[in-house]
């Protein structure tokens, strides 16, 4: 499905966590959440404009291209959400538009 975010969530969780997460994002429903709603959740702060990355998706935006759902994780120890896959395009996209949706899995 996503192998960087299986990646980053062995650094967090167990093998077999992370296996049987993966398994929940393959058939989670595809939901959407406003970009700003998400950066909130998340707690985590805005990449900055000199990202390749970030520019690549930007790119992606403006061309009209879609993007992959943001794979979420709700981690409701620490109150918050996880972002398990995507963050470079959610950092993309709020800068066009905090109030965009986004699609997203979450878990």
């Amino acid at each position: 499905m996503c192998p960087a975010a299986e990646s980053y969530l062995s650094i967090l969780y167990r093998k077999d966590r992370v296996a049987e997460m993966m398994t929940k994002f393959k058939s989670a429903p595809v939901v959407q959440f406003k970009a700003k709603d998400i950066f909130r959740a998340s707690q985590l702060s805005l990449l900055g404009v000199s990202s390749s990355h970030v520019e690549k998706d930007r790119k992606k935006i403006r061309r009209g291209k879609g993007l992959a759902p943001l794979l979420l994780l709700r981690d409701e120890q620490n109150g918050k959400v996880v972002i398990a896959g995507g963050y470079r395009r959610l950092c993309a996209i709020y800068e066009f538009d905090e109030d965009a949706w986004i699609q997203c899995k979450i878990i």
